[in-house]
């Protein structure tokens, strides 16, 4: 039996091996029936063990294909291995101008791509510095599908993170351009249900203030007692944040989100009466502030809601449930 032929070279840039069909066959052909067929080794980092580079529109630099004829278990048509403990890639794939990687299943009970991590890391990441950093589509299904089976974890996750990694909660975490369908509860961490409204003069006005209609239609700062213009109160201050802001849009006059229901922090001035838990609230002299509402004869159309803490002198910021009444 003769020895398997080697090719050597003491150039860099000379192979040491090379293969050529010039009848537009293959160039190199290796076989075996118990290994790899092909097997390439480098001992250089910066150099790949196999390199294919093909020049042709269409062609391929390296193609794998696994196919026994007769439906064994399956194999795999290119297999990357990395068992260093360096965080090495199985397998890379890069590209200039289209696809880094693709797979493509014409089985309807697998997917084309799946990636597996029996870790505690992300089985499939993607990340773009101006593009999409994953896209799904589908022409009759879901473009992207999550499942979990942990009751404690979410099937699908988005964050929207400013440069140093914290929440943007001023960013969108998800966008749906069409229709929601939930079939379970929503949770909302929010206090309130508001809604914006355009602010006269284009005001900033801060958290927590009552607002009452103008004549206009736009809302400002209430200014006199039992005023049945009254809209609710400005969401956002203390501790409670809105739970849902309808008609959020953008507008070159200022606009700011008033709660209209649920519970939220109000300014509240108890030095014309003090103020205990369940007391009507309306609209005070003081701007923006509200009070007791001892006057039950007034009351009826200028009630902001119910006080959920006291305030028994000066003026304060409190809870109250907003109930317009």
């Amino acid at each position: 039996m003769s020895n398997p032929y080697e090719g050597d070279s003491n150039s860099q840039n000379t192979p040491g091996l090379t293969g050529t069909n010039s009848a537009g066959g293959i160039g190199v052909l290796g076989d075996s029936g118990q290994f790899e067929g092909v097997r390439g080794f480098s001992h250089n980092p910066s150099h790949a063990g196999v390199v294919g580079i093909s020049d042709k529109s269409g062609g391929n630099g390296v193609y794998g294909t696994c196919d026994d004829g007769q439906g064994g278990a399956p194999g795999k048509g290119v297999w990357g291995l990395d068992t260093s403990n360096s965080g090495g890639i199985g397998v890379a794939g890069e590209s200039k101008h289209g696809e880094g990687v693709r797979g493509v299943s014409h089985n309807p009970n697998h997917a084309g791509v799946v990636g597996i991590n029996d870790g505690n890391g992300d089985a499939v990441y993607g990340t773009s510095t101006a593009g999409r950093g994953v896209v799904g589509h589908s022409d009759s299904f879901d473009g992207v599908w999550g499942e979990t089976h942990n009751p404690n974890a979410a099937a699908v996750s988005g964050r929207n993170l400013n440069a140093d990694g914290t929440i943007n909660n001023a960013g969108l975490a998800g966008f749906f351009g069409g229709n929601v369908n939930v079939t379970g509860d929503i949770t909302l961490t929010g206090g309130d249900c508001a809604e914006n409204f355009n602010i006269a003069g284009a005001q900033q006005i801060e958290a927590g203030r009552v607002m009452v209609i103008d004549d206009t239609g736009a809302l400002q700062q209430s200014e006199q007692a039992y005023d049945k213009r009254v809209a609710g109160v400005i969401s956002g201050a203390g501790g409670y944040k809105a739970g849902i802001i309808l008609d959020k849009q953008q507008s070159e006059v200022g606009r700011a989100p008033v709660a209209l229901v649920g519970k939220v922090y109000c300014k509240v001035d108890a030095s014309y009466e003090p103020v205990e838990v369940g007391d009507l609230l309306t609209t005070s002299p003081t701007t923006g502030h509200a009070m007791k509402a001892s006057d039950s004869n007034r009351a009826f159309g200028s009630v902001i809601g119910k006080a959920l803490a006291p305030l028994r002198d000066g003026q304060g910021l409190i809870p109250i449930l907003v109930a317009l009444q």
